[in-house]
């Protein structure tokens, strides 16, 4: 699990700084003592923290709400750190990623409220167009189940290959029944695909980490639409998403200074999901 370490000794200090004034204040007049309420919420390092660096702002001052940021480098670690209880929230998956999670490892999790859609699309240093992809060209993949997927039901309506399934969300290679080009498919972590896109002929990468490799989704050859299924969400224990400052924090997300703080830094590559 990645987090930023000046924020979580910051966090630290502040803990302590609070004990202390509770401490006093606890000789002294009770009505004098205040209760700060806090919660933490898990992101992907990069533009997803910084727009959420805006709920944050708006959560302090519309509702005395103070949420800390933690911020992960993989797809994995945020839903063990909210089913442990390490984090309140994370803010950083699509309802496919997140059922399948609950799946494979039993999680107890739920959705408290929809974010973005961060569209994924074929990007390639090689070559201009999808029909000028060579027969047997090298096509990198995420390796997490529903992003895999995403890329090859887009590779399916592009009639690229043809699946056994085009309605099942987590296809990957195994489910291809025609691959009239011979396309050779690599599977890579999602972080690492902007790293490998030179070595390869077209790699599908999420948008949330396409952009900060200055990648642009006008120019992927192939991209998802607004239509898209796979919109983000913020997600909770289950029975926590009633929770007053989970609610806080949604509605503090839910804002037009976050929707205009995510145009900005994704250049348009991010779709409101809950307008």
């Amino acid at each position: 699990m990645q987090t930023t370490l000046p924020r979580l000794l910051g966090a630290a200090a502040l803990a302590g700084t609070l004990a202390t004034t509770s401490l006093i204040a606890g000789c002294g007049n009770d009505d004098d003592a205040t209760e700060t309420r806090s919660i933490k919420v898990g992101t992907m390092s990069g533009p997803e923290s910084e727009v959420m660096e805006v709920a944050v702002g708006i959560a302090r001052e519309r509702y005395d709400l103070e949420v800390q940021i933690i911020e992960f480098t993989d797809y994995v670690s945020p839903n063990a750190a909210l089913a442990d209880g390490s984090l309140d929230a994370n803010a950083f998956q699509h309802e496919p990623y997140l059922q399948s999670m609950i799946d494979d490892r039993g999680y107890d999790l739920t959705v408290a409220g929809y974010t973005f859609v961060y569209p994924i699309g074929a990007y390639s240093e090689r070559h201009d167009s999808i029909e000028a992809l060579p027969e047997r060209a090298i096509i990198a993949l995420p390796n997490d189940p529903t992003n895999g997927g995403r890329a090859m039901i887009l590779m399916h309506n592009a009639g690229l290959i043809e699946l056994d399934d085009p309605e099942n969300l987590e296809a990957t290679p195994v489910n291809v029944i025609d691959n009239p080009h011979g396309f050779r498919f690599r599977e890579i972590e999602a972080a690492q695909l902007p790293r490998v896109l030179q070595d390869v002929d077209l790699a599908f990468i999420n948008n949330t980490f396409a952009q900060p490799a200055g990648l642009r989704l006008e120019d992927a050859l192939i991209k998802e639409g607004t239509e898209s299924p796979y919109v983000n969400l913020i997600a909770v224990r289950s029975g926590d998403e009633e929770r007053e400052e989970i609610q806080q924090l949604v509605s503090a997300y839910q804002s037009d200074e976050v929707a205009a703080k995510a145009l900005e830094l994704f250049d348009g590559g991010a779709v409101p999901g809950w307008q």
